[in-house]
């Protein structure tokens, strides 16, 4: 089933229940970070349905009171097997939610306790249209307008046939940028990433998945609106910085930082969405695309930084490797 079929017969079956009022974006690490903007998504704009985003097991330790009959709860797991999530799915549906599970790995453990199973693209030839952070983005804009309409849905299914061409595109512009960035900061111990809107997952994602866990570098993703009210203390000649310059709404508070950047430090590297083509798809939706492009660029500034530090991508202390 397509994502639209699938949000037509949850509507269809929740129908006499009420319908659905609550939709709950559920991971932990890049899962989690790839449904940011769908969440940003329906907070911006639903007037109807409460939209949460959680942890896998905070997700089960804290749960929402209202959890239940009217919920959706959309959740990712990369291979189906991650303890914490299928923890969260089970918890989810046993609460009567109903439970759309993302996986590369359509039989795994996770799609046992889900009421439907979404498998998206993985990899280097993959479709950027049916990525895992595309595929929550559509579910996210099916449950809006088949609830309340979405006048935009148009633009933005339009938005979703661009973007595997700006990404593609992005990436080839970004090559010989990030093998100078990768001998730039190759001993650097830490970098910061900032970001906001729709994007900042992706900025998250870069500093807690690459640099601390693939590559052992210290890290922090600061908002760039959150940069002003105490991070940019840390701001000297030094300090090493990515920062996304997005395209929409938000975009302000990026060139603020930005500007205050240029002033103070000298070890700035910048993603600008604008000069990396997003700026093709219609004003109206675009602000929630800056995620894909982003942390599709941020891959080949990623492998360049493993290949010159020689510390491989899959290189791991404890993950996978201890008990915790």
């Amino acid at each position: 089933m397509t994502v639209k079929e699938i949000v037509a017969e949850i509507m269809e079956k929740k129908k006499e229940a009420g319908g659905i009022r609550e939709v709950y974006f559920v991971g932990c690490g890049g899962s989690l970070g790839a449904f940011y903007p769908a969440k940003i998504f329906l907070e911006t704009e639903s007037a109807s349905i409460r939209t949460g985003w959680y942890n896998s097991n905070e997700f089960v330790h804290n749960t929402p009171k209202v959890l239940g009959k009217n919920s959706v709860v959309i959740t990712a797991s990369h291979r189906g097997n991650t303890p914490e999530t299928v923890k969260a799915a089970d918890h989810a549906h046993k609460a009567g939610a109903t439970v759309i599970a993302l996986t590369w790995s359509p039989d795994s453990p996770i799609t046992n306790v889900s009421d439907y199973v979404v498998s998206y693209t993985f990899g280097e030839e993959k479709d950027m249209a049916g990525e895992k952070t595309i595929v929550g983005l559509m579910a996210a804009v099916e449950l809006l307008n088949q609830t309340e309409g979405y006048e935009n849905y148009d633009k933005f299914r339009d938005g979703v046939s661009r973007i595997d061409g700006i990404v593609k595109h992005a990436r080839r512009h970004a090559e010989k940028r990030a093998r100078a960035f990768a001998e730039e900061y190759k001993d650097d111990k830490v970098i910061y990433t900032l970001g906001s809107g729709a994007g900042y997952g992706a900025a998250y994602m870069e500093s807690i998945c690459i640099f601390m866990e693939m590559q052992w570098i210290n890290s922090s993703s600061i908002h760039t609106g959150e940069f002003f009210h105490g991070p940019f203390e840390i701001t000297d000649a030094e300090s090493p910085f990515m920062i996304q310059i997005s395209e929409g709404p938000t975009r302000e508070l990026d060139e603020r930082a930005l500007a205050f950047l240029k002033k103070y430090a000298r070890r700035i590297e910048v993603l600008d969405a604008k000069d990396l083509g997003l700026s093709t798809i219609d004003a109206s939706v675009v602000s929630y695309f800056n995620h894909s492009l982003f942390n599709n660029v941020y891959d080949v500034y990623n492998r360049a930084l493993a290949e010159t530090r020689q510390h491989p991508l899959t290189t791991r202390r404890y993950m996978w490797k201890v008990e915790y």
